[in-house]
């Protein structure tokens, strides 16, 4: 009977399998026909708390860091080296720990129980056996049994669990804790006490000296841009505020990239949240030349020359081109940089894109003999305090660069949060076996909407999905109520009107001039329209400018009439013109306004003799002739004609003398015929946090489907009764 089960414990050595633990233990005590479940729990229990949760052979380097002494051992251990410390950053907000003030970032309260069962976690707890492990020992214990002594027990062999029974896992507290403020951000959201945390948002120069600190040699920026409201979240001349940083002109004998200071560095552009763009993939991967064109206006100068093959949209909600950008990061390697404002989804595109379970044991490649027996495999804790005090002892709080976390399988991410400045440090994690490491660094100030709006509201500002909009015909003696009174747009032109779309989380109310004015002002209150500014914010309402609808949108507008599948007119064939245009509200969303004009109200004047494509006149070309064609004004022409004794030779002419290096003369300015636009004015706060761009034409990429359901016409009128009818009223008129 013993010599059955050392052969079953032989056996799993040799074949490479993990033996349990239960098995070991049968091993170590005989079975006799006196074994009872009490018994066998007493012996078998502590060994089974001090082995690990996962047994592999291991070779002998490996576990000889973690076995000594007599392996069967079975007294408890210390239960001091199981006390813990904090972890220096928050692996939420990657604020430094502390425990003095609770109004400060990174905050743990010791007394809190998550706090108190990290710090000194119970054995019991994480050592417990459930229910179901002790079945599966005593079954182990049974089957060593003969039949003789089963059937006395009334037990029969092919009732008991198969051999064959992976141990499970116990169940431990591995997970770091958050700071208090990232604790009630998950449970209770940016209305609990986190929200009174002061955040102070940093600055590029303090993101530029963040980023010189990196110790790669290798370095590559992904410029994090909102697509809610893009590009008002661009940050201008970014890539010259953060050193430098070349960008690939158009020239095709320009270099993809350059060396500064023996390091390299690239910058990418990144439009987040891209399913609010479109309800498809394919239908936002069609907006990619018009992204590209509305960042090159929004670039200025620069965006005329530069080739901007480095923009992608993506959607870390729907997994939209995450994977391309995961694998750029993990073949590029080096220290990866998500910069942008706050609230653009940095800490969401930090998670779906950060290459995840890729490191690899390196101890394992190594060529090593191997053990015949099973031994403990390393336990992820030990490891990680091992890399926790040598972190400690590498610490030095006067760098801006915090240090990186532990390098794991699946580290904790970053805290995901609609509260603007979520993130206060930045976070490092690395990657591949310091491969790299991914960076997400706090965010630059946005727009301060918020402040104007009540507490319970500043939530609602924020665009979470797709908008579906209504149409709204605003006439020009109406006017179009954002949040009750938040944002006001009034057309100006008379005689037309204005179809709006509101693609923002705010509700729209529809109402006359006189009455928008003083909802806004906050003097007039109605049940019906929630004004959810604060008190006092009606006196400081001003006018954010007028805003000219000058892109034409027809062709897609017209409908079958310019469809070439259907009548197939072209654009200037037809006598109306459709324009359109984007109003963006910084942090909250757009609106598209859409009118309708006649084509010859567009058209200049006949008698001005200009065209909207032609200047009102050319500028004079000058002549190739200047002052020195007159021999009279050169001294030296009159010398030679002296000198050669006659003047029947005609003068010579000397053109200019061109310097190459002087800058040239500017054209005088060309003044274009301005066509009379339908213009509408915008009042916001303090006349701040709106802005325009050439339309994305959101109404027709959104709008709801039409199914076949929607297009039957009338159905035919009933005849059931028209005779009776009929004859009734016959018989009335007679």
């Amino acid at each position: 009977m013993h010599r059955t089960v050392a052969a079953r414990c032989l056996n799993r050595s040799l074949s490479g399998r993990s033996l349990p633990s239960s098995a070991r233990a049968l091993c170590s005590y005989p079975v006799t026909s006196r074994l009872s479940p009490t018994s066998l729990e007493a012996k078998i229990r502590p060994l089974a708390l001090a082995t690990s949760p996962c047994q592999t052979r291991q070779n002998h380097a490996i576990a000889s860091q973690h076995v000594s002494g007599d392996s069967g051992s079975l007294g408890p251990q210390d239960p001091g080296k199981l006390n813990r410390r904090l972890p220096i950053n928050c692996s939420g907000c990657g604020a430094f720990s502390q425990t003095g003030d609770p109004k400060e970032l990174g905050f743990f309260d010791l007394t809190s129980k998550r706090v108190q069962n990290w710090l000194h976690p119970k054995k019991d707890q994480e050592r417990e056996i459930s229910e179901t492990e002790e079945d599966l020992i005593i079954s182990e214990a049974l089957k060593s049994l003969g039949s003789d002594q089963l059937e006395a027990l009334g037990l029969d062999r092919s009732s008991l669990v198969s051999d064959e029974v992976q141990p499970t896992k116990p169940v431990t507290n591995d997970k770091q804790p958050v700071c208090d403020r990232c604790h009630d951000l998950t449970h209770h959201g940016s209305s609990g006490a986190a929200a009174a945390v002061p955040m102070f948002h940093p600055t590029v120069d303090s993101l530029r000296e963040t980023i010189e600190e990196s110790p790669f040699k290798y370095n590559h920026i992904y410029h994090v841009i909102d697509a809610a409201d893009f590009p008002m979240s661009l940050i201008p001349r970014l890539n010259v505020l953060l050193g430098d940083i070349p960008l690939r002109t158009r020239n095709r004998r320009s270099r993809s990239a350059k060396y500064i200071r023996d390091r390299k560095i690239d910058l990418s552009f990144i439009i987040t949240r891209g399913d609010l763009l479109g309800p498809t993939k394919e239908n936002v991967d069609r907006n990619m030349p018009y992204l590209r064109e509305v960042l090159r206006e929004a670039l200025g100068r620069v965006g005329h020359r530069i080739r901007l093959g480095n923009v992608s949209c993506v959607s870390a909600k729907r997994g939209w081109w995450t994977t391309k950008v995961r694998e750029d990061i993990w073949s590029r390697g080096g220290a990866n940089w998500m910069v942008g404002k706050v609230n653009v989804g940095k800490s969401q595109l930090f998670e779906a894109v950060y290459p995840k379970g890729r490191v690899v044991d390196q101890a394992a490649l190594r060529d090593t003999v191997v053990s015949m027996y099973p031994r403990d495999a390393p336990k992820d804790q030990e490891i990680f305090e091992d890399e926790e005090e040598d972190r400690y002892k590498n610490l030095n709080v006067a760098k801006l660069l915090p240090p990186a976390q532990p390098l794991k399988q699946y580290p904790e991410m970053p805290m995901v949060s609609s509260l603007p400045g979520t993130t206060a440090s930045p976070i490092r994690i690395p990657f591949g076996n310091g491969k790299g490491e991914l960076v997400d660094l706090p965010g630059l100030a946005r727009g301060d909407l918020e402040l104007f709006v009540k507490p319970e509201h500043r939530q609602g500002l924020i665009m979470k999905s797709r908008i579906v909009p209504e149409q709204v015909n605003v006439k020009p003696d109406n006017s179009l109520l954002l949040g009750g009174g938040l944002i006001r747009i009034t057309p100006r032109t008379p005689g037309l009107t204005f179809l709006m779309y509101n693609f923002t989380p705010l509700k729209e109310h529809l109402t006359n001039n006189e009455k928008a004015v003083e909802f806004q002002n906050q003097t007039r209150v109605s049940p019906g329209v929630e004004n959810i500014t604060l008190p006092g914010v009606g006196e400081k309402m001003q006018h954010a400018g007028s805003f000219k609808l000058r892109y034409d949108v027809t062709r897609r507008r017209a409908g079958p009439l310019t469809n070439k599948d259907a009548v197939g007119l072209k654009v200037e064939q037809l006598p109306f013109r459709v324009l359109s245009l984007d109003i963006l509200i910084e942090g909250v969303g757009y609106v598209e306004v859409v009118a309708q004009m006649h084509a010859k109200a567009l058209e200049p004047p006949k008698n001005l003799g200009f065209t909207t494509s032609r200047p009102i006149q050319e500028p004079a070309k000058q002549e190739a002739s200047s002052s020195w064609q007159n021999p009279s004004d050169d001294p030296f022409e009159r010398m030679m004609e002296q000198r050669r004794g006659s003047g029947s030779e005609p003068p010579r002419v000397q053109k200019p003398k061109t310097n190459l290096m002087s800058e040239p003369e500017p054209e005088p300015e060309r003044e274009l015929y301005e066509p009379p636009w339908p213009v509408v004015d915008v009042f916001t706060p303090e006349g701040r946090f709106v802005g325009s761009r050439k339309p994305i034409e959101g109404w027709l990429n959104n709008k709801p489907l039409l199914k076949a359901k929607h297009k039957r016409g009338r159905p035919r009128r009933s005849m059931k009764g028209q005779k009776k009818k009929e004859k009734t009223d016959l018989r009335a008129y007679e």
